[in-house]
């Protein structure tokens, strides 16, 4: 089995010290597709190569909603690990595979089914909203699923006075709470890039040099961040709210791989990352390379154990009945 070493302009090189063109494993990647019946999905994160490569990109809910829908007998999800996760929940009879199994996602490590279980046992019969960012096993312990798009909808579509537990994110659960005016009992856990790697002081920065430019940022962020923002938003309405805006510069506030897709999608617009520090290396694992080789060989196979899967496939289900129809979820 090749694998690839380095990439210099248009060019892969092999550790067999031979070299073969980005067209060339392009034009063999869509053969294999058409061979496997397979479907590439790949979250606004990813290298511009795997963008470029992809049949279909968004965020974490858009992804959902893609899974559900493709009719391809093999998945390959270029994300990390949850995502792929979800596509499996929804898509039962086919095959998801992922390009790198090791692309995890370490604000879904901060909460376990353990920690969850303990965690409700402190409430009087708790509806538990879990942030996408879980595992198929903690999603299997909670009543219904969020996005960062559709998380604000989801919590407000709970009736009555009943405690809420908000997982495993604290800086989307805060940002839910002073939105909605609702009390909740939030997991301490974060997205370590955006949480650790954006910062108020680089927000302010970039509004000094960039006086004219609006400031969109991720709810993961931190609440000192949040507030300096115009708009907070989701991957996916960042990029739709850039295309139909007449403003024409941007401060971006969340991983650095979505200015690829701004910048691709709005050429006459100018796009400033609040912090390049904000990279999350697990969304960096997938490769071309790697899409190739698990694609070619059908490994890195997605397994969600049924009794697990049949019990996340419902709060998953919720979320996307909520998003779509507004939906009132009494539990």
């Amino acid at each position: 089995m090749l694998f690839f070493d380095l990439k210099v302009n248009d060019r892969i090189f092999l550790k067999e010290k031979k070299y073969i063109t980005m067209s060339g494993i392009v034009e063999e990647l869509d053969k294999l597709k058409k061979e496997r019946k397979a479907v590439i999905l790949a979250h606004v994160y990813q290298p511009p190569e795997i963008y470029d490569i992809a049949d279909f990109v968004g965020d974490s809910l858009d992804l959902s909603r893609k899974a559900f829908q493709v009719e391809a007998d093999i998945i390959v999800f270029c994300g990390v690990y949850f995502m792929a996760e979800i596509a499996s929940i929804l898509n039962p009879k086919k095959k998801v595979l992922i390009p790198d199994i090791n692309a995890d996602c370490p604000m879904a490590d901060m909460i376990t089914t353990e920690k969850l279980k303990e965690f409700k046992s402190q409430c009087k019969d708790p509806v538990v909203v879990a942030y996408v960012n879980t595992s198929a096993a903690v999603k299997a312990e909670s009543d219904i699923c969020c996005t960062s798009s559709n998380a604000v909808d989801v919590v407000k579509s709970i009736k009555g006075d009943g405690e809420i537990i908000f997982v495993p994110d604290r800086n989307l659960g805060n940002y839910i709470q002073k939105k909605l005016g609702r009390g909740m009992k939030i997991w301490n856990g974060f997205c370590p890039t955006h949480n650790n790697f954006i910062l108020p002081e680089y927000i302010l920065k970039a509004r000094k040099e960039h006086p004219h430019a609006e400031i969109l940022v991720h709810p993961e962020c931190r609440p000192e961040v949040i507030s300096l923002a115009d708009h907070i938003m989701s991957t996916g309405n960042m990029c739709r709210y850039v295309k139909r805006s007449a403003i024409k510069e941007f401060i971006i506030g969340t991983e650095s791989g979505i200015l690829y897709k701004l910048e691709k999608e709005n050429p006459n617009k100018n796009f400033y990352l609040a912090s390049s520090l904000a990279i999350c290396p697990n969304m960096k694992k997938i490769t071309l390379a790697k899409v190739k080789d698990v694609l070619a060989n059908m490994k890195n196979l997605i397994s969600v154990p049924e009794a697990i899967r049949e019990r996340a496939c419902y709060p998953v289900l919720k979320m996307l009945k909520v998003t779509q129809n507004k939906t009132i979820f009494k539990k």
